[in-house]
């Protein structure tokens, strides 16, 4: 579990497996069923750090889907509120962040040490 380096929203987080593959099917059972506990572990703790109002998820298969990194397939999730979007992205083609990403990482790894400590 990653923080995306360019995030489309605070608290963007990629997870990706250690099985190298290019495509989510050519995971094997178990290492999908992780991938999905990851997923669980990761809006647990973004819901109660954040407190969004929901959220984009999914992965990007392929360089034509938006992949950058097309070899290792990772699965995006996307925290979104009411109004998260601004005239930034449409006028200066820029996203503002409110938070920098270090005080978001310390934050999420602090909330999710707290959910796995019971």
């Amino acid at each position: 579990m990653m923080l995306n380096r360019y995030p489309y929203n605070n608290g963007h987080l990629m997870i990706a497996p250690f099985q190298h593959v290019e495509t989510i099917e050519k995971l094997d059972a178990a290492t999908l069923a992780e991938l999905m506990a990851q997923v669980q572990l990761a809006l647990k703790a973004l819901r109660q750090l954040m407190k969004p109002d929901g959220f984009n998820m999914g992965v990007n298969e392929g360089k034509v889907a938006g992949a950058g990194f097309e070899e290792h397939m990772h699965y995006h999730i996307v925290p979104r509120w009411h109004g998260d979007t601004n005239f930034m992205p449409v006028v200066a083609d820029i996203k503002v962040m409110p938070e920098h990403l270090d005080i978001v990482y310390a934050q999420l790894k602090q909330r999710i040490d707290s959910i796995l400590a019971g």
